[in-house]
Formats: C-alpha cells, structure tokens, sequence
C-alpha cells in the first residue's frame, strides 16, 4: 500500500470495525514493547552500579536521577525536531535506532564507560520520543472518531504500567541469574522489536508534515520580548503585555495561560523528587529486608512492581469510587487542583512511613520487605492524584497555540525534581533514616506553598476551542 499523507490531518482515516484506526494496533504494540524496554533497563540500573561497578550507593542514586532527568529534558529536543523539521514518524524511526543502539551499548559493555554511553543514548531516544508518540496517535483521528480519544490514551496508559510490571519482575531476576548482558540485552530485542512494529504501521499512517517556524506558538520570543522591554512597560500592563507592542494579543493571553500554569505546577518537582526514588533509595532500602515470599526469595528491584499493578487497580477506585463519594457524600467539589494538593501531602506521609522502618532497620531489626507495601501504596495513591490529574490540568488550562509547550513546561517538573535528588545524593549529606526524613520535610513545605498558590488559580475554559486531533 502506498504511503498515506494528509497535510491538514483531518482527511478520511483507514477505520477497523472497533471505530480506531486500523493502523493504531501498529503505535499501541510499539509503546508496550518500548516502555517494557525502558522501565526493565531502569529498575536494575542502581543494583548494578553498586553490586557490578562498585560504585558508592550515593554516587549511583545521583547517576540514576540525572538519567531520568535527562529522559525527561530531551523531549524539547524531539519536539522541535518533529515540528520545525522532521515530522513525528520520522523523528520516532530515526530516534529509536539511537534508543536500540543505547540497549546495545549496555549489553556489550559492563563498565562505566558502557554505562554512562549507553544510558546517554537511551536518554536520548527515549526522551526524544515522548513528546512524539502520543501526539502521532491523535494525529490518526479525525472528528468521526475523535471520541475514542479519551480511551485509546487509557489503552496507553494501562499499557505502560502492563509494561512496566512485567518487565519490573523479569529484568532484576536475569541480572543475577544470567548476569548484565542478558539483562540489559532483553530490553534491547523488545526495543528494536518496537522499532519495527512501528516501522511496519508506515503506509497506513496519517503523516501530518511539519510545520515548520510558523506552527511556533512563539513563546519563547514572546517571553524574550517582555524580559528585555519591561522599560516600556505602559501602567496597569502585567509583565507580558508588554509584547503587545510586536506580538498579537491571542498569542500574549495564551503566554500569560503558559505561565500562570507554570507558576502552579513548578512546585510539582518536588513531587518527582520523591516519586522516583521508589527506583533508587526504595531499592536500597529493599536490599536490607529479608524478602521470601511464598517459598521464592524476591531481589530488591522486583518491589517496585508494586507500583504499577497498584495504579491499574486504583485509577478505577479512584474514578468510581473516592471521587464520587468526596463530592456526593461529603460535599467537596473535586477540583484538579485540590486532587493534587492532597496527592502531594500524601507523598510526604509516605517517606515518612519509609524513614520509620529505616529506623527500625538502622536499629538491627529484621524486617520483611511486606512492610514496604503501605509506603508504596500511599505513594500509588498520590500519583493517582498528582501525576495523571496534573497532565489533565496543563492540557486543559492551556490555549491550543500552547498545548505543546504546556507539555513541555509538565515535562520539566520531572527534569528539575531529578535534578534536585542527583544533587543532594552526589552531595552526601544523609545517610539512614535521616535522608528519607528531608525529603518527607521538603515536600511538606512545598505543599503548603502548592496549596497556597492553587487556591489563588484562577480556572479558564478552552474546551470549546477544539484539539489538533479534531
């Protein structure tokens, strides 16, 4: 079949009789295989740095965090590229490959130097991708079908966390039993077979071109023109209205939407900072408990797997069951903004819960690593709360012009809460309980400063203004 172009991306699509387009099974089966890739690598990244490379338990925690960062700073990177110059699938194709040789590097080379190559590669890949993928899909539908949206990102989210959990037990069980090529190498094969699963959905996909300079929402320049002319600045102007003066008034509303949203969700980092140590210092702290279950003795990096099999059990507590009752029985209204104010007090208490049984560890005292399943389900808990209902909230709250650097501001809350964890674990300056403890305390503070800026938030309302999938 030839090569299928529509340039305004909203032409008649190939439809299977589930109402999806038939080439949608091609960018599904791609996103399991690659994110089984993704989290199987990373969940024995910090094992092997410490029990394969000898490295210090800090120096690997900082390295695993400036890697998750950095999968999360690229996006602008593959961004810009499929939008000023590429296009998605090809930006999707050619980054792959890059992702496919990073798994290879590991593979063959289990020293630091392979290390730091192979993860600088995957990094690349995968954080190049991301921002691609889910914008590739809606591309696919068109006003015919646009309301299968909501559900085939559902299908992707649930298929993220299937990844992730099967991947999470597998992985960590051949790292010790047939050692770092195989386990580096699995995720390796279930990335190029993503590749070409991809690669194989080429003729029925709907290309929309890119477009260039002039598809910018020109965010950055307006953001630019009003830091460098603020002399200009006329009475009762705000900070951006300043770019009036070269810039037209829709795209300077949708500037101030960009920041006021920013403003509210930089305080999320925090909650990466958090969040993503269930990868690092959850781990570790795993390594010091006895963890026999059933007969079978589990490795520390099998416990994070909790976390995605909870979340696929708890989005639908949480949608049918929580939310209706705070609001029918209780008589709250459940905003996004107080979901995430909740979630982000509930990440606190679980560091908390964590510092506690360090304590008891620190003490000499023999625990089963079962008493890490509270920790983990309150910390799912909050995820629920703050990472799924944030992604909504910046989507929703941004003009069409800016849903694409809304996205990438989101992103970024990731980058810079890794960013903070790197740098106090290369620092030092905790050891025990007292580490798990700070982190409790930092998240508490910001928090409140969270909560005191969400209830200042005032809401706007785009949702009649249509979508790029439409």
């Amino acid at each position: 079949m030839s090569e299928i172009t529509y340039e305004s991306g909203i032409a008649a699509r190939p439809v299977g009789r589930t109402g999806y387009p038939t080439q949608i099974k091609y960018i599904v089966g791609n996103e399991a295989c690659e994110r089984f890739s993704y989290y199987g690598m990373r969940s024995i990244l910090v094992i092997f740095m410490i029990q394969y490379l000898t490295m210090a338990e800090h120096s690997a925690k900082g390295v695993y965090h400036l890697f998750v960062s950095a999968n999360y700073f690229l996006p602008l990177l593959g961004g810009f590229l499929a939008d000023r110059y590429l296009g998605k699938y090809r930006t999707i194709l050619y980054l792959s490959i890059v992702y496919c040789l990073g798994h290879g590097v590991l593979a063959m080379w289990d020293n630091k130097a392979g290390l730091y190559a192979g993860l600088a590669l995957i990094a690349l890949g995968s954080g190049g991708i991301k921002p691609c993928v889910s914008a590739h899909v809606g591309d696919q539908f068109n006003r015919t079908n646009s309301h299968l949206l909501n559900k085939i990102y559902e299908i992707f989210y649930f298929s993220i966390n299937f990844g992730s959990f099967f991947s999470t037990l597998l992985i960590p069980w051949l790292l010790p039993t047939y050692g770092p090529s195989v386990a580096f190498g699995v995720p390796g094969v279930l990335m190029a077979m993503a590749t070409i699963v991809f690669w194989m959905g080429k003729s029925y996909y709907v290309h929309v071109p890119p477009s260039g300079k002039e598809g910018s929402s020109k965010f950055a320049g307006i953001l630019a023109y009003a830091l460098t002319h603020q002399g200009s600045r006329q009475p009762g102007q705000s900070f951006l209205d300043v770019a009036l003066a070269k810039y037209d008034r829709e795209r300077v509303e949708g500037a101030k939407a960009a920041v006021d949203v920013f403003k509210v969700l930089i305080s999320v980092s925090a909650f990466w900072a958090l969040f993503d140590q269930s990868g690092s210092s959850w781990v570790l702290q795993a390594e010091q408990m006895q963890r026999g279950f059933f007969g079978m003795q589990l490795e520390a990096s099998q416990i994070p797997a909790l976390n995605p099999i909870m979340v696929m059990l708890l989005i639908p507590v949480f949608s049918l069951g929580v939310y209706p009752f705070v609001e029918k029985r209780l008589g709250i209204k459940v905003t996004p903004l107080r979901k995430m104010s909740f979630g982000m007090a509930l990440t606190a208490l679980s560091f908390v819960m964590v510092g506690m049984i360090q304590i008891a560890l620190d003490s000499g005292t023999q625990l089963s690593v079962g008493w890490q399943i509270l920790p983990y389900l309150v910390l799912t808990m909050s995820e629920v709360m703050v990472s799924i209902t944030g992604l909504e909230f910046a989507y929703t709250q941004a003009p069409k012009s800016m849903k694409s650097t809304i996205m990438s501001l989101w992103l970024l809350t990731v980058t810079a809460g890794n960013l903070f964890t790197a740098v106090i674990e290369l620092m030092n300056r905790f050891s025990g309980a007292s580490e798990y403890f700070f982190y409790a305390t930092t998240m508490a503070v910001v928090s409140g400063i969270f909560i005191f800026g969400a209830t200042r938030y005032q809401y706007r309302d785009y949702v009649g203004e249509g979508s790029a999938a439409a």
